[in-house]
């Protein structure tokens, strides 16, 4: 696809023409956090770039916490909301993520509400240029800036920014903008590779720092370790709060509802593998009732089962779970603890 380049200012009246004729989600910082807010109709955007990846994953714009799905006896269903939006500044483990999304609600039963979601949202990613203490991608196969999943992709240089298309959404939001962007020089191109290199140096120092170099997580590793002690340690500090599945960009799971009695609605409400509830059925039987086996469980259906039947990591190290446990429950530290990592 086609790189070319944007400048600070061509940048910052691209997303404000941008958003008198959409919507746009985009990184506000507040702290050292960045949080995705809509951005005001015709404002310049409130940063020009966010360093890493939001405190809400990408899947929030998709996949909605509560949603109505439907109704009956004389309803029409949930309403259809907003028109076309785009969303800035999501990083490549939030991308890496919707390939998870998009296998469970745009596979082989789709989901008409997630690919409504899908269709009306454009897509435009940045790389990292830093990293939270937490983050890990480059543990799980991942690497610091977008591969792949997004209809643009802007790498920052020091006056303007890279832009990468990807798709063809993606190319005809250049047309149509054609006059803020130029083609990319080979020098800019260079400054961009080194640039992704230095940063992706960086983070796998950072791991070194902590011994998490495992060599990668194996369903071998997860076969072999299902009767590991660890499970159970490291349960006695979880409280069944759900954050982690709550945060995490590709944690999917989801529970329906009904409400009201002479106008029915179903909602469906994200749900999490955490709680005791979660696996239960009729009769009350529960294969999982122990707090140790869920979470061996989480682990294992990001390692195991959506690697052999999606193709794909469950996790992609954005480090969201291990900056919302209230346990302080680290995933990286588990897993080294299993593969047996000093």
């Amino acid at each position: 696809m086609s790189t070319y380049f944007i400048s600070e200012n061509s940048w910052q009246k691209f997303i404000q023409s941008l958003s008198r004729t959409v919507s746009v989600y985009y990184p506000e910082a507040a702290g050292e956090d960045y949080h995705l807010a809509p951005a005001l109709q015709g404002a310049p955007p409130p940063l020009l770039f966010n360093r890493y990846r939001t405190v809400q994953p990408l899947k929030s714009l998709f996949f909605e916490f509560r949603r109505g799905v439907g109704s009956y006896f004389g309803g029409s269903g949930e309403e259809e909301r907003g028109g076309e939006q785009v969303v800035v500044g999501m990083k490549g483990c939030d991308l890496k993520a919707m390939a998870v999304l998009d296998f469970v609600f745009a596979g082989e039963v789709p989901d008409p509400f997630y690919l409504r979601n899908r269709e009306r949202t454009l897509i435009i990613s940045s790389d990292c240029t830093g990293f939270k203490k937490v983050c890990f991608c480059v543990l799980v196969g991942g690497k610091p800036h977008p591969e792949e999943g997004y209809d643009l992709n802007y790498t920052p240089l020091p006056e303007g920014s890279v832009v990468e298309v990807g798709t063809p959404k993606g190319m005809a939001l250049v047309d149509r903008f054609k006059d803020y962007f130029a083609p990319a020089t080979q020098e800019q191109l260079e400054q961009r590779a080194e640039a992704r290199e230095r940063v992706a140096a960086l983070l796998t120092e950072h791991q070194k720092g902590y011994g998490y170099l495992w060599g990668g997580v194996t369903r071998e590793l997860m076969e072999r370790v299902f009767e590991s002690p660890v499970w159970e340690e490291e349960a006695e500090r979880c409280v069944e709060c759900g954050a982690c599945n709550f945060v995490c960009p590709s944690c999917h799971c989801f529970f329906l509802s009904d409400h009201g009695r002479e106008n029915f609605r179903r909602v469906r409400n994200w749900d999490a593998c955490q709680y005791k509830g979660f696996a239960r059925v009729g009769g009350g039987a529960n294969p999982r009732p122990e707090l140790y086996q869920r979470l061996r469980t989480r682990y294992e259906k990001k390692f195991c089962f959506c690697p052999a039947v999606m193709g794909v990591n469950g996790c992609t190290g954005c480090g969201r779970c291990v900056e919302a446990c209230i346990g302080k429950i680290d995933m990286r530290e588990v897993l080294k603890r299993l593969s047996g990592c000093k």
